[in-house]
């Protein structure tokens, strides 16, 4: 049986987890043999990312533009690829699968990556949905929210973790680390509490300040590193960045906080990280947790959304709302080397074991092959 051609349909403006999902495993199922196809819009960073991984892409202005006077042209140019399968990852890219389902049926699925709160029972929704053969909830915590919300069948949603490359052997050469510092601006006997993610208000940035000036005074090698995009066309939010920028320099902290941007050496980042802090408020899934747990890091991560499911007994968990508490849980680990120790080979064994991207593409793969 040949295996399937795949269309992953991204229309988002932003760049995140969400947006990096179709890239990677569109570049793993290209490895695996698989023709993968992108239709995203031109000049964002998912058409850079795609067409750097070797996906070919089909550019549009605007999803409006597509609608009104190019889905007859997409359509024709998935039928010369022999397209069998459209994966999409915003629910407002299905509609743009559902009108192509009008001149073409094919498989159509959808990675729920939000973890929609608001019901989709109205008439437009039900007729989109309609066409969906089955959505993916990236996380039980998802999964629950979407039996509510969405107009479709509960055997037609499915549970499906997402995956990430698991290192044989993290960085941890010291000289390595020193060299990565240097390149950061960190003292090389500094202590890093890390943090990475799109930055804004939800993913706890501002409250891990907070904690973090708690503890400034009485571990003066303590740094915090955060990694994220700082603008909105790499997946910020403007508004929070001055407003967390202001906070740095208003608190006197401009030395020990240092914003590295939005970066795509992960690994390296994750190496300098002594602490990895995620105090995001309601994840849906939790993807830097398991990037996190791949690199053997001890996590302090909330208690709320789908983090404790993701993590369980592999990391320390609190309120992401409470400052204080997040301090308590980072200084419980800077006070118990051990614990630190304890922690990040349970998050490593736990990331093997459950959150590869080899098993995530191998349980892809059999849906699509159905």
């Amino acid at each position: 049986m040949n295996n399937p051609a795949i269309l992953h349909i991204c229309l988002s403006q932003g760049w995140g987890g969400l947006e990096m999902y179709p890239i990677r495993t569109g570049k793993e199922f290209l490895d695996h043999g698989y023709k993968v196809y992108g239709l995203c819009t031109v000049g964002t960073q998912v058409a850079k990312g795609m067409r750097n991984s070797g996906i070919e892409t089909f550019e549009i202005s605007s999803k409006g533009q597509l609608i009104a006077s190019q889905l007859l042209r997409l359509n024709h140019w998935l039928k010369q690829r022999n397209v069998e399968i459209i994966h999409c990852h915003k629910s407002g890219d299905i509609l743009v699968s559902a009108l192509l389902s009008l001149l073409t049926r094919r498989k159509t699925f959808f990675t729920e990556h939000m973890g929609v709160t608001r019901p989709k029972k109205d008439l437009y929704h039900k007729w989109t949905y309609s066409h969906v053969d089955q959505v993916f909830s990236i996380s039980d915590e998802t999964y629950k929210r979407n039996l509510k919300a969405l107009p479709i069948p509960e055997n037609r949603i499915t549970r499906l973790w997402l995956g990430t490359d698991i290192p044989e052997q993290p960085i941890d050469n010291q000289n390595q680390i020193a060299t990565i510092k240097f390149e950061l601006g960190l003292p090389t006997d500094s202590v890093i509490i890390g943090n990475l993610g799109r930055v804004c208000s939800g993913k706890g940035q501002m409250e891990l300040l907070e904690a973090f000036n708690l503890l400034k005074d009485k571990h003066p090698k303590l740094h915090l590193l955060l990694v994220g995009g700082l603008d909105v066309s790499e997946g910020s939010d403007n508004t929070f960045v001055n407003n967390l920028k202001d906070k740095i320099s208003h608190l006197n902290l401009t030395q020990r906080v240092h914003l590295a941007g939005f970066r795509i050496d992960t690994n390296r980042m994750l190496a300098v990280m002594d602490i990895v802090c995620l105090p995001n408020h309601n994840e849906a899934f939790g993807l830097t947790a398991i990037e996190a747990m791949a690199a053997k890091k001890p996590i302090v991560a909330a208690n709320t959304g789908a983090l404790p499911e993701i993590l369980i007994s592999a990391a320390l968990l609190t309120n992401p709302l409470e400052p204080q508490r997040i301090a308590d849980s980072i200084e419980s680990y800077l006070l118990d080397n051990e614990l630190m120790k304890k922690n990040s080979v349970l998050a490593y064994q736990r990331a093997q074991s459950e959150f590869s991207m080899t098993a995530h593409v191998d349980k892809l793969a059999k849906y699509y092959r159905e």
